[in-house]
C-alpha cells in the first residue's frame, strides 16, 4: 500500500465525515403510520407531519461511551424534528432489551430503531413488530435471522478494518521493508455481527504481509474465535493480553503491533501493556475515539482510532425515519452486502476515517465532537 494512497483515503474520508458523512441511493419506504395533525403540528424536514409520531429507540448499554452519544444524538435530532421519542438502554442484558422492545411495540410506536445487544436475540419482538406493521431500522448492528428488519444504518464496517490495517501498513512501511514485525490481535464480540466485518477487513488486508513473513503472530492466535472478546469487555481484553504478554513476551521480545477492533478492547490491551510489558511500545489500533482512548492517543499509548461520527449516523437515521413516516423512498446505498440469514437488508453505510495524534484536533475538537477540556 503506497503512502500516497493512504493520504488520499484520509483526505476523502475526512471530507466525508465532516461535511456530509453519507451519500446514497434509495428504496421504497416502510408503511409506518403517521400522527394526526393539529394547530401545533410540527413539520418534518421533508414536509410531512411529525406530530403524534412516536419512535422507539433501543440502545444496548450506557456502559460504553459511544452508545450514550448515539442515544443522546438521536433523541435530540428526533425531538427537534417533532417526534416523540422513547429511548431505552438495556444494560447489556438481552432479556431486558427484549422486554423493552416489546413494551415499545405494545405502546404503539410508529418506528423502531434498535442497536441489538446480540444480533439473533430479538426474534419474538420482531415478530410482534411485523404483525403490528412497525418498520424496524437496525442501528449500527445488524439484526440477524429475521425478515422483519426493514433497513440497516451503519458505517462501512469492513472498511473500518481496512482503515486500521492500512494505518499499520503505512506506519511500518510494509510494502518496502525486509523486517519482520510481531503482531497480536484482539477482536470484538462474537454476538455482534459487525465484529466479523471489522476483523475480516483488517486481517484480509494484512494477510499478504503475514504470508510474506513480514508480520508474524508469536501467540499463534489469529482465527476470530481465538481472538474475540465477549461483549467488547475491557477487562476480558486486558486479561487475555496479560496472558499473551506473560507467555510470549516476558523474555524481552517486542510486540510491534496490537490490532484491536475497538477502543474498549484497546483500553484493555493498553492497561495490560502498562502493567506487564517493558519492551518498545507497539502500534495499537482502536475504533470509536472514546475520550479515554483519545487521551491515550495524545499521550502516545494508542496509535490511532477509527472515527465514526455518531452525529452523522444519527442524522441519517432521523432522515430515514422521516422518509418512512412520510411514505417516501428511503435512502440506501447498499443492497447486496448485509444478509442477516433470512433476507438481504437494504442498508445505508457511512464512511469511517482514522484519527491519531496528528489530526485529532481537526476531526474531534474543531468539528465540535469534543471540547479541549474533555480531552485534558
Amino acid at each position: 500500500m503506497k503512502k500516497q494512497l493512504l493520504k488520499q483515503v484520509l483526505s476523502l474520508g475526512m471530507a466525508a465525515a465532516l461535511l456530509v458523512g453519507c451519500s446514497g441511493g434509495a428504496t421504497d419506504g416502510g408503511n409506518a403510520g403517521g400522527g394526526d395533525g393539529g394547530e401545533q403540528t410540527q413539520q418534518t424536514t421533508d414536509g410531512g407531519s411529525a406530530s403524534g409520531v412516536k419512535v422507539g429507540v433501543s440502545m444496548p448499554t450506557k456502559d460504553l461511551q459511544r452508545w450514550n452519544q448515539d442515544g443522546d444524538n438521536m433523541q435530540k435530532e428526533l425531538e427537534a424534528a417533532g417526534y416523540t421519542v422513547d429511548l431505552q438502554y438495556a444494560s447489556n442484558d438481552v432479556q431486558q432489551q427484549l422486554s423493552q422492545v416489546e413494551t415499545m411495540i405494545n405502546n404503539q410506536v410508529d418506528v423502531l430503531v434498535i442497536a441489538a445487544i446480540e444480533g439473533s436475540s430479538l426474534g419474538e419482538a420482531l415478530d410482534m413488530a411485523k404483525t403490528a406493521g412497525i418498520p424496524v431500522i437496525a442501528y449500527d448492528r445488524l439484526i440477524m435471522n429475521s425478515d422483519a428488519v426493514s433497513y440497516y444504518a451503519t458505517f462501512d464496517n469492513y472498511q473500518v478494518g481496512v482503515v486500521q490495517a492500512n494505518y499499520i501498513i503505512e506506519k511500518l512501511d510494509l510494502e518496502n521493508t525486509d523486517k519482520t514485525y510481531n503482531l497480536e490481535i484482539t477482536a470484538g464480540d462474537p454476538g455482534d455481527n459487525n465484529a466479523m466485518f471489522f476483523y475480516n477487513g483488517a486481517v484480509e488486508t494484512l494477510q499478504k504481509y503475514i504470508d510474506e513473513g513480514k508480520l508474524v503472530i508469536p501467540s499463534g492466535q489469529k482465527e476470530f474465535e481465538d481472538v474475540a472478546t465477549a461483549v467488547w469487555a475491557t477487562e476480558t481484553a486486558q486479561s487475555r493480553a496479560e496472558n499473551i504478554l506473560s507467555s510470549y513476551y516476558a523474555d524481552g521480545t517486542n510486540v510491534d503491533v496490537w490490532l484491536c477492533s475497538n477502543d474498549s478492547t484497546a483500553l484493555g490491551v493498553e492497561n495490560a501493556l502498562a502493567a506487564n510489558y517493558n519492551g518498545e511500545y507497539p502500534i495499537v489500533t482502536g475504533q470509536d475515539c472514546d475520550i479515554e482512548n483519545t487521551k491515550n492517543m495524545i499521550a502516545g499509548k494508542q496509535s490511532m482510532s477509527v472515527f465514526k461520527d455518531t452525529r452523522t449516523l444519527a442524522s441519517q437515521v432521523v432522515k430515514m425515519v422521516t422518509q418512512i413516516v412520510n411514505k417516501e423512498t428511503v435512502d440506501v446505498n447498499d443492497t447486496t452486502t448485509y444478509n442477516n440469514g433470512v433476507i438481504t437488508v437494504p442498508s445505508f453505510l457511512c464512511e469511517p476515517v482514522f484519527a491519531d495524534a496528528s489530526n485529532y484536533k481537526e476531526l474531534l475538537i474543531d468539528s465540535g465532537y469534543y471540547t479541549e477540556d474533555q480531552l485534558k
